[in-house]
């Protein structure tokens, strides 16, 4: 039985009030395991990318997926470390403290209280419609910059350099790339084994643990020593500690800082775990709440921050790997976090994993955000649009590491362009056998309703002898108020001036304001 025919056979029989408990819970169980088995090494990886000690990337990834799993609308989505939000992470923090420092450790918790927090409201007030706010253009930019910076920031780690201490990661990924006399062949071999271990694991079978495979291969090599290059090194062991009393309350000079990138990250983190809600509840045709999963990943960070991780998200990668793996429920993704839970007692076995590898899975596991081609396509499609997403692709690349400057520049230039065009009212005037025909396009609101009344004043000068007037406003989007008076008072002066004078086709969404302010004794309008 496929997937698809079992997801429906279980909802149907949930229905009925007899859940088929063995139908889903080996399904959930194993796809449980088999996200965890690939995301301990994710999660040393995207630590180290976030400028966080390895084991707090663990943390992230233990208890947040189980409480995500108690709130969360999707039955597939898996919480944890993920790239872009690693990345905004270091970004926000890297320019207050010392990446890696007590200092630095304890704002990674402050700013996942913040994104947390953020969340939770949004979700509460039912403010859910604010994923859909973010600029498709603006995301465009953004996503594939940012994946560029990420890889660039693992390529010495997978070439084995030290580059100089640029504070722009691109310029680190440069300076490597230009000296090959400094790569290391230990670093070199591991990188190109954990790749093809991932990739061509992928091509021989969509749930091959390469991620996984790689990780064992990596520490057994260097166990036996026949690694040379830089390691994870110790990793401390036991559970998970209590990390409130390591919060920063009394930060206040950096809360503006942190309130900002909080924020940033609570949105553009979000739309990546929306993006794939989404994509399964339209794949299975089953709802989905934003809001719930605004809830979600909201907690999921309040228990990071409660629990020595870091700032948090919904991973594509891993959700997938557990809807192949036959996921039915939430209950695999508790049973991801319990599983990561159940290794911290043995995370010790971690310290002799190559960095080599953590940087060859985290640029693996961004090549496919690097989409440069919808870029291309924006010029023919909107040259506003186009502006919009390579301005920011170009901020987010300058601005490194200050991330939340690109995410706010891709932001106003949005709201820039959006108001712009709403001030942008364009009127066809044309003249028939004494008939004035005025078609506005675009909306006629406080700042774009003068025109109307421009355009009357000039096509009266232009056609003395016209004799009738008709506005026709198919083509508007919206009127408001001040647009329906202008509208009145331009048919007054049209009638004035000796014209029959009438509108047409007033927008549904705009008619009964615009009959209340005209008045019955303008009728017929239609």
């Amino acid at each position: 039985m496929n997937p698809r025919d079992l997801t429906v056979r279980t909802r149907r029989a949930e229905a009925s009030g007899r859940p088929p408990l063995r139908s889903w819970l080996g399904h959930d169980l194993l796809a449980g395991v088999s996200v965890a088995m690939i995301g301990i090494p994710q999660s040393l990886a995207y630590a180290d990318l976030a400028g966080m000690p390895p084991i707090v990337g663990l943390y992230a990834g233990a208890l947040p997926p189980i409480i995500a799993a108690l709130f969360a609308s999707s039955p597939y989505l898996q919480t944890g470390p993920v790239a872009i939000t690693s990345l905004l992470t270091f970004g926000a923090l890297s320019t207050m403290a010392t990446p890696g420092s007590p200092e630095y450790v304890g704002l990674g918790l402050a700013l996942a209280l913040v994104v947390g927090l953020t969340r939770v409201a949004l979700g509460l007030l039912r403010g859910g419609w604010v994923a859909y706010l973010m600029s498709q253009p603006m995301l465009l930019g953004f996503v594939p910059a940012a994946a560029i910076l990420i890889a660039s920031s693992q390529l010495p780690k997978a070439l084995g350099t030290v580059p100089p201490d640029y504070d722009n990661a691109i310029l680190q990924a440069v300076w490597s790339l230009a000296h090959p006399d400094r790569w290391t062949l230990a670093a070199l071999l591991m990188t190109a084994v954990t790749a093809v271990l991932i990739l061509g694991g992928r091509r021989l079978h969509a749930l091959f643990p390469g991620v996984l495979v790689a990780a064992l291969v990596g520490i057994t090599v260097s166990d036996a020593g026949f690694y040379s290059g830089d390691v994870v090194g110790p990793v401390p062991s036991g559970f998970l500690p209590f990390t409130v009393d390591d919060i920063p309350w009394t930060s206040l000079s950096k809360l503006p800082t942190l309130l900002l990138s909080g924020v940033i990250i609570a949105l553009i983190g979000f739309s990546e775990a929306a993006s794939i809600s989404r994509r399964f509840a339209s794949e299975d045709r089953t709802r989905w709440s934003a809001n719930r999963e605004f809830i979600s990943q909201g907690v999921a960070n309040i228990a990071a921050a409660a629990t020595g991780g870091m700032p948090c998200g919904g991973s594509f990668s891993r959700s997938s790997v557990n809807r192949l793996s036959g996921a039915r429920t939430r209950l695999a993704g508790a049973v991801t976090g319990l599983t990561v839970l159940a290794f911290l007692p043995f995370a010790f076995v971690l310290a002799p994993l190559p960095l080599a590898v953590l940087g060859a899975i985290v640029i693996v596991s961004v090549i496919s955000l690097m989409r440069i081609r919808p870029l291309w396509r924006l010029w023919r499609l909107s040259l506003p649009q186009a502006l919009i997403a390579w301005t920011t692709f170009a901020a987010t690349l300058l601005l490194a590491p200050r991330l939340d400057l690109a995410v706010v520049t891709g932001v106003a230039l949005s709201v820039g362009v959006f108001l712009w065009r709403s001030l942008q009212l364009e009127i066809d005037v044309t003249e028939h056998d004494g008939v004035l025909t005025f078609t506005p396009r675009g909306v006629l609101w406080f700042s774009t309703a003068q025109k109307l009344d421009a355009a009357l004043l000039d096509a009266l000068a232009d056609h003395p002898d016209a004799t009738r007037l008709v506005i026709e406003l198919n083509r508007l989007g919206r009127i408001d108020t001040t647009g329906a008076l202008v509208l009145r008072s331009v048919l007054d002066q049209a009638r004035v001036a000796g014209l029959e004078a009438e509108v047409h086709d007033i927008p549904p969404q705009s008619e009964r304001l615009t009959h209340r302010v005209l008045g019955p004794d303008t009728d017929p309008l239609e």
